[in-house]
């Protein structure tokens, strides 16, 4: 089998867990760095805790988490336990893949 078959899985992994309205919701979270007009430092605004990121979703912290797994196992998100808070980001490679993807370039390389 080809690379390119098992890009295409990944990336229909990808977009399959983005099909859920709250994942998709928690991925444009993560992808919002700094508030329009601010200055921020990118390593440090693009991480959340999980509870960061459950804030006015109105779901059950076990829905929650059943949402990042999902994310985190379709590799859209990193996910790092920090004393007591475990932290999500995106890392911006993934970021540069998808839009790869949406602007035509056909040999994008996955890695998981």
């Amino acid at each position: 089998m080809s690379n390119y078959r098992n890009d295409d899985q990944l990336l229909a992994e990808m977009f399959k867990a983005l099909g859920n309205p709250h994942r998709l919701l928690l991925f444009h979270r993560l992808t919002t760095c700094c508030q329009p007009g601010t200055r921020c430092d990118l390593d440090a605004a693009m991480r959340f805790s999980v509870g960061q990121l459950g804030e006015g979703l109105e779901i059950a912290p076990s829905t929650l988490s059943h949402h990042l797994k999902a994310l985190h196992q379709a590799g859209l998100i990193e996910m790092e336990r920090q004393g007591k808070q475990v932290m999500c980001w995106i890392e911006p490679a993934v970021l540069s893949r998808l839009s790869g993807y949406f602007a035509g370039n056909e040999e994008i390389p996955i890695e998981r």
